[in-house]
Formats: C-alpha cells, sequence, structure tokens
C-alpha cells in the first residue's frame, strides 16, 4: 500500500506539496494544539512525505527562535526574575548529573563517543539546539548528529504528550510545571508547547529557565573542545535569547505597547505549533530507523532518570 501511496505522489509532485501546504495552514489555525500538529507532522512523514526536508532543519531552526522572541512580548521581567531564580540550583544540578550520567552509560554500552555525548549535552541543556551547536565544535560527523536529533526528537515527541497528563495527575502548581517541563524535556519547542497546554503562568516560567538553561551551552561547548581536543572549533551562541530579554523588558516598562504585545504573543504561539509540525515531518522512517537500540537506551534512560529526580525535587522542595 506505501508503495502505491507514493507512485501518486511521486507523479505528481505538486500532490505532495498541497497535502504539505495545507497542513501547515491548518496548524496556523487556532483549532490545532501543539501535540496535534506534531502528531500531524508524524503522520505525513510516515504516508506522504515532507516535499521540502532538505530546507526543513533551517526552517524549524528559524521559527522556533523567531517564536520565541515572541513569546517574551507576553512576560513581565519581575516574573522571570523570580522563575530564573527558582530554576537555576535544579539546572546547575540536573546539567552536571547528565553529563556525568551519560559519559557512564556510554562506557556501559559501548557507544561511540561522540554520539553519545551529544545524546547527553541534548538532553542536558536544550536538545536540537545543544547538538546543534555542540557538534561542530567537537567535529562530529552526519551519522553521529543524525543519530543524537532523532533520539532526541523522538523523546521529544512522546514528553510533548506525557507532560500534561502526568502534570494534572499529580496535581502539580502552574510554577512546579513550569519548572520540571524546564528541566526535564529536551527541546524548547516542546517545552513551550507542553507548558503552554497546561498552563499561561507554567508558560512563562518554563520559558524563562529553559532559555536561561540554553545560556549553559556556551560552557559546555567550550568544555567539549577541551575534552575532544579541537582548540579551531566555532561556537554557535544563541544570539535571539538577548532578543527574548529586550521583549520581555519593552513588555514591562514600554507603556501602551501591551496592545502590540497580544497580537505578537498570538502570531508566536502559532509559530511554535507550526514550528511542532515541521518537527514531526522531519521524522521520517530513516530519521527513526537511524537511531539504532543502544542510543535510544541510553537516551530514554537519562531522560526518565532526569525527570524523575527533577519531578521529585520540585514536588518537595517547591
Amino acid at each position: 500500500m506505501e508503495r502505491a501511496i507514493d507512485k501518486i505522489l511521486d507523479k505528481s509532485i505538486s500532490t505532495r506539496e498541497v497535502i504539505f501546504l495545507l497542513a501547515v495552514v491548518f496548524c496556523l489555525s487556532p483549532l490545532i494544539s501543539p501535540p496535534v500538529a506534531l502528531l500531524m507532522g508524524l503522520v505525513i512523514a510516515q504516508f506522504v512525505g515532507h516535499p521540502y526536508l532538505h530546507l526543513n532543519h533551517k526552517a524549524t531552526h528559524i521559527l522556533l527562535q523567531v517564536s520565541v522572541v515572541g513569546l517574551g512580548f507576553g512576560m513581565n521581567v519581575g516574573s522571570a526574575l523570580k522563575a530564573g531564580k527558582q530554576g537555576i540550583l535544579f539546572t546547575i544540578i540536573s546539567i552536571i548529573s547528565t553529563l556525568v550520567g551519560g559519559f557512564l552509560m556510554g562506557k556501559i554500552f559501548k557507544i561511540e563517543k561522540k554520539t553519545s555525548y551529544l545524546i547527553s549535552a541534548g538532553t542536558a541543556i536544550c536538545g536540537g539546539s545543544a547538538i546543534a551547536a555542540i557538534a561542530p565544535v567537537i567535529k562530529a560527523e552526519e551519522k553521529q548528529i543524525s543519530v543524537a536529533l532523532g533520539t532526541v526528537f523522538i523523546l521529544n515527541a512522546i514528553a510533548l504528550f506525557l507532560f500534561p497528563v502526568i502534570g494534572h495527575a499529580l496535581n502539580l502548581s502552574q510554577t512546579q510545571f513550569g519548572l520540571w517541563c524546564a528541566i526535564a524535556i529536551h527541546d524548547t519547542s516542546s517545552v513551550v508547547g507542553a507548558a503552554g497546554k497546561y498552563g499561561a503562568e507554567a508558560l512563562e516560567v518554563a520559558t524563562t529557565v529553559k532559555l536561561a538553561r540554553a545560556l549553559w551551552i556556551i560552557p559546555v561547548a567550550f568544555l567539549s573542545a577541551f575534552i575532544f581536543k579541537h582548540k579551531s572549533s566555532k561556537l554557535k551562541v544563541p544570539y535571539f535569547i538577548g532578543l527574548f530579554i529586550g521583549a520581555m523588558i519593552i513588555n514591562t516598562y514600554v507603556p501602551g505597547i501591551q496592545v502590540f504585545s497580544r497580537y505578537a504573543v498570538y502570531i508566536a504561539k502559532s509559530g511554535l505549533t507550526l514550528t511542532l509540525f515541521l518537527i514531526g515531518c522531519g521524522l521520517s522512517r530513516d530519521v527513526l530507523q537511524s537511531v539504532g537500540v543502544k542510543p535510544m537506551i541510553q537516551g530514554v534512560i537519562l531522560w526518565v532518570g532526569i525527570s524523575a529526580a527533577a519531578l521529585w525535587a520540585i514536588a518537595t522542595f517547591i
């Protein structure tokens, strides 16, 4: 049946494109939630195929950054600072423990060193963004990057559906859930998607803590260069975080900006829904098959471990 579908779509490239573009438009409507958008993307990846797959990584990267900056127009500096202070200790402990745990698991399961390190860094900091930033620093090969990204994005997809269910079942507060998402979910897009589904306060806490966490890309990248002994490597600094802070300052201190801010936040949330759709579209059968059992086991153990530990700590101390 899959071959028959492929033949129909290959005969008319425009058919594949029309299906994809209609799905994009549908994702921009308020009827579609982030988890549903991700699921739609996965369905298209498996049965239709992404007609612009070669552009997908760049498109999701840019769209995510622009959307995160837009979310800044819906946040207050005072609340953000409070959330950041609450999350900093959890962030430091979780990053160090994840990197150390990932190193040990890589040794135990005999996973290729750079692949294991990228999975650990993606789990510790901010998923695909951390992998993309650290990969050139350690001179990782395309296959190693693909395996790490595939592992992280598969677990991201699961977290987007699973975390809100667990949060409601345990009756977590908005602050608790936002912190948990920021610490335990890999990628910023899924953090925002899960927290936004839980509530506005959870979204603000999660976004602020996650972006503060993303700044750890810089010291971890320098550490990576030292570990892998690549002194000439270039580091990609997440400059968009500065724009997010600027948007938040404008929203807090510029009179009358709230009229504009309302629309900026709406557009940003639509952009994040579309980002998750595109991420789903990128999880093709080839990507899923490339991951392998051992890297996935490492990714799952790290993720479950950090999720459980963070949940216990947040429920106990926050």
